[in-house]
């Protein structure tokens, strides 16, 4: 790669573009003083190390670097509830700035590891000097608990060389059905909070 900042240019640029429409959704529900399926929005361009890494486990020539690694530009849309996910998922498949090309359920299909998320892969239109381009982002979208579990994990992961002890590897696992069960639990806990107050304004109307 001769020129790395010429060739990530675009991806920065679709991260900042990215960042500030899908905030842009959460400060919507606000002003309609609805509930937001959208707690916050982050966003990175890979490290240059990172994705010469990738594509070498990929075996990735660097030629087909922008269609061979699809998370060169990433973003994390963070949810309280796991059925905000799905709402999140809804309201991208709706918006018509840019293609869903690919969806990664990892949440009814964890990996192996007890990674959970849902990951919809992008073609996004960026304006340069020299013309359109279209990049592929990667969208993660997923819990603050989940979001917990994958950063711890991802930091060990990287401590041991991807080479994780086996009694870590296990609590590891267990760690991640604990905080999915915590996700479970407290959406439950909000649907009969919600029942109830439902319930409340029925009773009223009636008096």
């Amino acid at each position: 790669m001769e020129n790395w900042e010429q060739f990530l240019a675009p991806y920065e640029q679709a991260i900042e573009e990215l960042k500030v429409k899908l905030k842009g959704m959460r400060k919507l529900f606000e002003i309609d003083q609805q509930h937001s399926p959208i707690e916050f929005v982050t966003g990175r361009v890979k490290p240059i190390s990172s994705i010469l890494d990738k594509a070498r486990r990929k075996g990735v020539p660097f030629h087909q670097l922008e269609e061979g690694i699809q998370d060169i530009a990433g973003l994390r849309m963070m949810c309280q509830f796991v059925d905000d996910i799905e709402k999140v998922v809804h309201y991208l498949r709706a918006r018509n700035d840019f293609e869903i090309v690919e969806e990664r359920d990892y949440i009814a299909q964890k990996k192996e590891s007890g990674y959970r998320s849902y990951h919809v892969v992008i073609r996004y239109p960026v304006e340069t000097h020299n013309g359109l381009k279209r990049i592929l982002v990667e969208i993660q979208i997923r819990t603050l608990a989940m979001n917990f579990w994958a950063t711890v994990e991802h930091s060990l992961n990287y401590k041991y060389k991807g080479q994780l002890p086996p009694g870590i590897e296990m609590r590891i696992q267990r760690a991640a059905e604990a905080a999915f069960q915590l996700d479970e639990e407290m959406s439950k806990i909000r649907g009969e909070i919600q029942e109830a107050h439902q319930m409340f304004l029925r009773k009223r109307e009636k008096k």
